[in-house]
C-alpha cells in the first residue's frame, strides 16, 4: 500500500473479467436512455464539468446533458451505492497507527453505518466532516469493466472528480438480526484497511463475494 500518494491502488494483475460486470454495463446503458432522476454522482459531474467548461448558454440548475456537449457527464459509470456521510467519531477503540484513523459514519439517505480505515496522513478526515462516498466497480466513465491493470495517462476516469480513492476486495456478507429489523454486513479489504457497511440488506444484494471494488471519496 502505497501513502505517499492521494490515490490508492492494489491491483491484482491477471484475473479475468467478472460476467455480472458485463451485465452491468448494459443495464447501465439501458438507464442513460430512461427518464430516471440522476443520481447524487451524474449531478455533481454535471455541474461540474457545465461550470468549469462553460460550454452551456443555459445556468447550471437548468442544463441537462441531452442539450448541452456535455460528453464527459454522459459517459458515466453505473455505480453499486452512493451516499453522503458524516464523521461521528474517530478511532472508536483508540488509536492504533499514527497515519490512520479508523473513522465512524452514517449516511443521510439510506441511514447505513459506516466504519473505514482512513490513511489520515494524506487524507485529514475530522469529526463533523460531512463527503460523498462511492462505492463502483470500475473507474471507466463509459463502464468498462476493471481490467486490473492500472495505467497512467491522459485518459479522464471517475476518480477525476474525486480526492481519496482506493481499491480493494469484498471478503465478507453477513446478516444480523430478523424479520424487519435485519441488518447487512459487508466486509471490504483495502490493501489492510478495513471498511464496513452496515444497513439494508437491499444494498447488500447488490455486491457479490470476493468482488473488487473501488471506495471514491470527496468532502461535501
Amino acid at each position: 500500500m502505497c501513502h505517499q500518494h492521494m490515490r490508492l491502488y492494489s491491483f491484482h494483475p491477471g484475473r479475468k473479467t467478472l460476467p455480472f460486470l458485463r451485465l452491468r454495463t448494459e443495464a447501465a446503458r439501458e438507464r442513460r436512455n430512461t427518464k430516471e432522476p440522476p443520481t447524487y454522482l451524474s449531478r455533481a459531474i454535471a455541474a461540474e464539468t457545465v461550470d468549469r467548461d462553460r460550454r452551456c448558454p443555459l445556468p447550471t440548475a437548468d442544463c441537462r446533458p441531452q442539450r448541452c456537449s456535455l460528453s464527459f457527464a454522459e459517459r458515466m459509470v453505473e455505480t453499486l451505492f452512493e451516499d453522503i456521510f458524516k464523521v461521528d467519531r474517530l478511532d472508536p477503540d483508540g488509536k492504533k497507527f499514527d497515519k490512520v484513523s479508523r473513522i465512524e459514519a452514517r449516511s443521510e439517505q439510506f441511514d447505513m453505518y459506516m466504519q473505514l480505515d482512513v490513511n489520515t496522513d494524506i487524507y485529514p478526515i475530522h469529526v463533523g466532516d460531512k463527503f460523498m462516498m462511492v462505492l463502483a466497480p470500475t473507474l471507466d466513465l463509459d463502464g468498462t469493466p476493471d481490467t486490473g491493470y492500472y495505467t497512467q495517462g491522459g485518459r479522464k476516469s471517475l476518480a477525476d472528480k474525486f480526492e481519496y480513492v482506493m481499491h480493494g476486495k469484498l471478503y465478507r456478507i453477513s446478516e444480523e438480526g430478523s424479520g424487519p429489523k435485519v441488518k447487512a454486513d459487508m466486509y471490504v479489504s483495502f490493501g489492510g484497511l478495513l471498511m464496513m457497511l452496515k444497513g439494508d440488506p437491499s444494498i447488500a444484494a447488490k455486491f457479490e463475494l470476493d468482488q473488487r471494488l473501488f471506495i471514491l471519496m470527496r468532502k461535501v
